[in-house]
């Protein structure tokens, strides 16, 4: 459930080393992550064309090119930019590669089966132009399936947004944690099938890239909410489950509110109350049941509800729906 930006990702990553796993081995297993997607995808016999950048994406991009050789794929291994220029563990994962190394150019694109994106991971901060551009443009435009690596490259990892042009992909393989680029549009659709994968940095790693983040980010869903969720007993009501208040918009505008206001039902408020502006009570009560309704037309009509900390006084019965009348507590 837990997201991590850019930053807090190369946190995790500097805790990992710092905690003694050396940088190559990190990438050697998210090169195998990508090889193992990759041989999903590939017919028997097929042939990958893997597109490696110049950064570390691009050592994950020759890693997943030696071991697919090794399983007995066909492998055409093209870089962007030159091989003397690669550096720390991205010119060790070069130098276990033992073919060749073609430039990566949109005239000599190789043919294949599967493209391996591993040109730009999710830290890339400026928008693509000249031999990037043209490249990733040539690689949407042949039609044949990609597997990115991190995210597609020109996606921003912080953001979803497309920098300049993006890779289109069938699936993705990132690391460690979803970014927020992997969930937001429009990378989240450019991205295709999103696979995470384990790649040994250790949860202590994976605390200190949380414990960084401001704020916390998560992905929605009910694993996110269960630990919290209001549990029912033998002494709930309706005056023990909260209130709930949904003001609603002028006539013909009130769809929302009403949403809202069976939502806010749904989820286990006792009690729903939807303000109206008088013109639009008549629309609102058409279609609400369980609901009860006030007009409203200022905030001096809402003075009357009672303060959160309120509880119904002793005596009154409980149980009942949401519907009853009375006021209780309100969220």
């Amino acid at each position: 459930m837990r997201v991590l930006t850019v930053a807090a990702m190369r946190r995790v990553d500097a805790a990992a080393v710092d905690g003694g796993i050396p940088g190559l081995r990190l990438m050697e297993a998210a090169g195998a992550a990508v090889a193992a997607r990759a041989a999903a995808l590939l017919p028997d016999g097929g042939r990958a064309v893997v597109l490696c950048g110049p950064g570390n994406n691009g050592g994950d991009g020759f890693v997943a090119a030696r071991l697919l050789t090794e399983r007995g794929y066909a492998v055409d291994l093209c870089l962007l930019g030159d091989r003397a220029a690669l550096t720390g563990d991205a010119a060790l994962a070069a130098d276990a590669w033992t073919g060749p190394v073609h430039p990566a150019t949109a005239a000599a694109l190789p043919s294949g089966d599967l493209v391996i994106d591993a040109l730009f991971g999710a830290g890339l901060s400026r928008d693509l132009d000249g031999v990037a551009r043209a490249l990733i443009e040539a690689v949407n435009a042949g039609g044949r399936p990609v597997l990115a690596v991190d995210v597609p490259s020109g996606v921003d990892g912080d953001t979803g947004a497309v920098r300049g042009v993006a890779i289109r992909a069938v699936e993705t393989v990132t690391f460690v944690a979803f970014k927020p680029g992997h969930l937001l549009q429009p990378g989240r659709s450019l991205c295709g099938r999103r696979h995470l994968a384990d790649i040994g940095a250790g949860e202590a790693a994976l605390e200190v890239g949380c414990a960084a983040a401001e704020p916390p980010l998560h992905r929605n869903g009910p694993d996110l909410w269960a630990r919290v969720f209001p549990r029912l007993t033998g002494e709930s009501h309706k005056y023990t489950r909260g209130h709930a208040l949904v003001l609603s918009g002028p006539a013909t505008k009130t769809g929302a509110a009403r949403l809202a206001a069976r939502g806010a039902l749904r989820v286990g408020a006792g009690l729903v109350t939807l303000a109206s502006p008088t013109a639009a009570l008549a629309e609102n009560a058409a279609q609400l049941t369980a609901i009860m309704l006030r007009p409203c037309e200022t905030a001096d009509d809402l003075d009357d509800l009672p303060p959160p900390e309120a509880r119904r006084p002793p005596g009154g019965g409980g149980g009942g729906g949401g519907g009853g009348g009375g006021a209780g507590p309100r969220a």
